[in-house]
């Protein structure tokens, strides 16, 4: 199971601006505004040899007039939490609302790291100094805006995580021979009405209100002589309804679902469309790197003249992602189920990805050849060869020279021509660019005897024409 974090702090401290840098994403909004943040956001954060699910949250405390609002959101997302990274202003020095963050931190008896932000062009010393009433064992100092100290957060925080005593899962659920499915989706879209319509039979309780499902349900069946494990998640809901107590974990367990899962079944509303929260969950599945397949509810419930404006919809919404693939089923009455359940094996199937490096050599060449990669500094950067590096999702290793300069518009033709010829549906890719070594790197150039003559000579030559 993921570990996760969460950024708390009093409003306008740059929580959001260093969730971004984190992440690598700019799904957080930033502007010098308190309380801009309203619900809790959730990202993955990649460190060096782990992940984690980073957690962004709106202001603990403060005057806003949301403040109580904020405080209760922000309140849910320590409860989740494994670690707190508490952000601090380094140009503003202790508040008052710091006090009652730290307060409330340390009634709480969670774990918590505090980092003070905003510290460029400040003495460090100085910054330091203010916030030794505290009693801190230890702190980062950081400016989020500026990248600086960033690298030696990600390293405390690594180590901060490596110590948590997290549960392991269950060896079943992590190598076990079925193919883990997870269904996610926002609430009431007819996810436990599917499960049950695949297993055949009533095992999940449906019901026609919001958050019946609260927990992630692990429920091994077999169909047509293959083992499968589906995995019930609780509905993701905009973050700002979450306000029961036994909600308050739904959003993680549904996010480390996608993270076990070999395909992960995005359900929605066919008449209410592709929303902004069904994007965030198909993002995140695909950073987790599970397989992909949308399926369309309630299809039947449709009239026949809406069905393909909805069909030209989502088409649109979904061109940044062509490979995953759209079902259109009806969970209550059965229509389509059997083919979504074909396509997920078919992408479990694909992602397996058993290929030869010869093979993987040669389509690399051939893509190579037919759109060749640019220069950089007037020198080509040179693509040899691939090699297979794991599955699920299927990772492939290029090697090459100078390969740290090729354009993100490479890789993703590269990727693309790989899924394409391998015909990888339903499955992102990774690519792992390896520069070849310089055998030759830090070796000084030892010269021959008919050289160092040769230099001397020149040398003579020039002091000769100098005079």
């Amino acid at each position: 199971m993921l570990p996760s974090v969460a950024l708390v702090g009093r409003p306008n401290v740059g929580k959001s601006t260093l969730f971004n840098k984190l992440t690598r994403s700019r799904d957080a909004l930033v502007a010098d505004v308190p309380g801009l943040t309203r619900d809790r956001r959730y990202g993955r954060m990649e460190l060096e040899e782990q992940s984690a699910t980073l957690i962004d949250t709106g202001g603990l405390f403060g005057e806003h007039v949301l403040a109580e609002a904020l405080t209760g959101q922000t309140e849910l997302a320590v409860n989740e939490a494994d670690l707190v990274l508490l952000l601090l202003d380094g140009r503003e020095g202790v508040t008052a609302a710091d006090e009652d963050v730290v307060t409330y931190l340390r009634k709480a008896n969670v774990k918590f790291l505090p980092v003070i932000n905003k510290i460029d062009g400040l003495p460090e010393d100085q910054v330091a100094l203010d916030f030794d009433r505290f009693g801190f064992p230890e702190y980062v100092l950081i400016s989020a805006s500026h990248s600086r100290g960033l690298k030696q957060l990600r390293e405390v925080l690594e180590q901060h995580l490596a110590d948590l005593d997290l549960p392991e899962e269950p060896a079943d659920l992590l190598h076990g021979s079925g193919i883990r499915v997870a269904v996610v989706g926002r609430p009431n879209v007819g996810k436990s009405t599917l499960v049950n319509r695949l297993i055949g039979e009533e095992r999940q309780v449906v019901f026609d209100m919001p958050g019946t499902t609260k927990d992630a349900i692990d429920i091994p069946f077999t169909k047509d002589d293959v083992d499968y494990v589906l995995i019930d998640t609780a509905g993701v809901r905009r973050k700002g309804k979450v306000s029961e107590i036994t909600e308050k974990f739904s959003v993680v367990k549904a996010l480390d679902a996608m993270q076990r899962a070999h395909v992960v079944v995005l359900v929605i509303d066919a008449s209410e469309g592709l929303v902004e929260q069904d994007l965030h969950v198909l993002e995140y599945a695909l950073d987790a790197g599970a397989g992909m397949v949308i399926a369309v509810n309630k299809w039947d419930g449709l009239p026949v003249e809406q069905r393909e404006k909805v069909k030209k919809a989502l088409d649109r919404r979904l061109n940044f992602v062509p490979w995953v693939p759209l079902e259109m089923i009806s969970a209550l009455h059965g229509t389509g189920v059997g083919v979504l359940l074909k396509k997920v094996q078919k992408i479990h199937e694909v992602g397996q990805f058993e290929v030869s490096t010869s093979m993987l050599t040669r389509l690399l060449r051939n893509l190579v050849a037919s759109h060749p990669a640019p220069s950089v500094r007037g020198r080509p950067i040179k693509v040899k060869v691939a090699t297979r590096a794991g599955s699920h999702p299927p990772r492939v290793v290029i090697h090459g020279n100078q390969l740290s300069s090729l354009p993100a518009s490479y890789k993703k033709f590269l990727e693309n021509g790989f899924r394409e010829a391998l015909n990888l549906v339903g499955n992102p890719i990774r690519l792992d660019l390896r520069d070849s070594e310089n055998p030759f790197a830090g070796k000084p150039n030892q010269l021959t005897q008919q050289q160092l003559d040769r230099r001397k000579r020149m040398v003579k030559f020039r002091k000769k024409s100098k005079n």
